[in-house]
């Protein structure tokens, strides 16, 4: 387990408590009551550093390298019902973006989401998580096989953004993503949007826009990463902690200013903590969206949901 800088006092009790059962093991000395004492003081600290956490701390969070990934949460979701589906017909097989039919239960969803990888090898695979032209041009092809079958969408979101490369800006990278935002909004099935990770900018709402939005606890969705908004606003990275702060980016944040539905409680300490409990929250929260969405016509839901986008940014004096 790696941890953060904000978490080396948990770190430390941890390692205290190990040691403790150790010598517990390798001797005969009893260590019962100073290993529960060390417990105690552990949920405390636990307890006290992620209820506090900083907008900045939970971007850190939402970038740890044990948190699951999209394609984590659907292989432990769909199990061996996961179908991938590759290529956007046009030009290549966009490996950042992945996207399949999977299914929980005996309901059928279509998948679709950005997928980091775990090492610098998968890493450079996945082009870290940002998709080129070619990958929304994917994402939509399987929404329109969804719409075509009736099958509901989910996207998971977990982006630092849409690749900025000459190359993408070349194949047409903004007006993809336009494409995306504007048929996603008549989109005559059920979407239901999670960000699992990050959410940054247009490459996250280029497959953001559903009938639910929702996020999970340690997440963040803004136009800009905190680091590109401090080197805009001051020229340097060094105030990113200011900036996060100053973007309102957390979920608690986002659900505040009503432009995400719902909040997805995660285990104590983040999602990496308790992988199986993460998964299975997520997977019932799925759904019971669902439910909510399934009886509407094609007319009311899209209906429903251009009136939720029309509403957002409303303000009245």
């Amino acid at each position: 387990m790696e941890y953060l800088e904000f978490e080396l006092p948990i770190k430390e009790l941890e390692d205290q408590l190990l040691k403790c059962q150790v010598i517990g093991e390798e001797s005969e000395v009893d260590v019962t009551e100073t290993c529960s004492q060390i417990e105690k003081k552990l949920k405390v600290t636990q307890k006290d550093i992620y209820k506090n956490l900083t907008p900045w701390q939970r971007v850190q969070l939402s970038r740890h390298p044990n948190r699951p990934y999209t394609m984590d949460y659907i292989n432990a979701i769909c199990g061996s019902t996961f179908l991938e589906l590759h290529g956007d017909r046009s030009f290549k097989d966009d490996k950042a973006m992945i996207g399949g039919l999977g299914k929980i239960g005996d309901q059928s969803f279509m998948f679709i989401g950005q997928q980091k990888g775990y090492n610098t090898k998968t890493r450079q695979y996945r082009n870290f998580g940002m998709a080129n032209p070619e990958g929304y041009r994917k994402a939509l092809r399987l929404m329109k096989s969804a719409e075509k079958f009736g099958i509901p969408v989910v996207t998971l979101l977990d982006t630092p953004g849409a690749y900025p490369g000459l190359e993408a800006e070349e194949r047409g990278q903004g007006e993809a993503i336009a494409r995306n935002i504007l048929e996603m909004t008549r989109l005559k099935v059920p979407i239901i949007t999670i960000v699992v990770g990050e959410g940054a900018s247009g490459g996250a709402l280029g497959i953001g826009v559903g009938d639910k939005v929702l996020m999970l606890e340690n997440t963040w969705y803004s136009v800009i990463s905190p680091e590109s908004c401090s080197s805009i606003l001051w020229r340097s990275w060094e105030f990113k902690e200011q900036a996060a702060d100053a973007l309102k980016l957390t979920a608690s944040d986002m659900k505040k200013l009503k432009l995400v539905d719902e909040i997805i409680k995660e285990p104590l300490g983040g999602a990496h903590r308790d992988r199986e409990k993460t998964f299975t929250t997520v997977s019932a929260t799925i759904l019971k969206t669902f439910e909510a969405l399934k009886n509407l016509s094609p007319k009311d839901l899209v209906s429903q949901r251009m009136d939720k986008y029309a509403q957002m940014g409303v303000y009245k004096g």
